[in-house]
This record gives C-alpha cells, structure tokens and sequence, in this order.
C-alpha cells in the first residue's frame, strides 16, 4: 500500500466488515455496513466498487454473487497509517508523541507494563 492508498475513514469502516469477514457477499456488507455506520445499499456497492478500482479490494465474480476480499492486510494498513500519523503529526518523534498521548490519558499498570516489554524488545534489537 502506497502514500496514495492510504485509507480513508470511510475505507476503513469497509475494511473492517471485510478484515471481519473475506469474501463477504455483496449483501452481507450492505447489511453490516447498514448496521454498523448507517449506509445505505447504494453507498456500499460504490464504496466496494471504488476500492476495487483502487486496487484493495479484490471483487470476485466467478460465482453467482459477488464476493469481496481485502487486498490489504490489517497490520500492514495499520503500520501505514500510523506511520503517516507519525510523520504529519510528530515530525517522525515517537518521543514527542508518547508525551502528548501520556500527558492527556492515565495509563493502567498492565498499560505501562506493556510499553516497557516493547520498548526492551527495541533495545534488544537496536543491539544486534
């Protein structure tokens, strides 16, 4: 995924039904993205026909209905996004954005913990 496929809010929403659940019909998104943020039948099948354009989601017609399966795996549009995040919000600062996010929220212990363990597994690595 490039710095132009970087998904939308709205993208997302569909990625989500179809990370949820690939090869999905046509209808069972309709369905779900009805329920979930409020689309109509129309707004869907042009929301799927766009990211299959786009080239994230793949539109599988070889059966009697159309099935939809993401082309673009969950942790790799996550690590995208949160590197564009990083890099407009934080000038590319980790430091910089962990202060803002631990100034504005309490963290739980298992919370703290958790960064610790992550944060030793990076000095294990920037080691080797």
């Amino acid at each position: 995924m490039d710095k132009e496929n970087i998904l939308t809010r709205a993208e997302w929403s569909v990625m989500e039904c179809l990370w949820g659940k690939p090869g999905c019909t046509g209808r069972e998104a309709i369905d779900e993205l009805s329920e979930t943020v409020g689309w109509t039948k129309s707004t869907t099948l042009t929301m799927l026909r766009r990211m299959t354009e786009k080239g994230i989601v793949l539109c599988d017609e070889t059966g009697e209905v159309r099935s939809y399966y993401p082309l673009v795996d969950r942790e790799d549009a996550a690590i995208r996004e949160t590197d564009d995040f990083l890099s407009r919000v934080y000038s590319g600062s980790v430091g910089l954005m962990m202060s803002a996010m631990t100034q504005k929220q309490k963290l739980t212990k298992d919370e703290i913990d958790e960064l610790y363990s992550i944060l030793k597994k990076a000095e294990e690595d920037v080691d080797d």
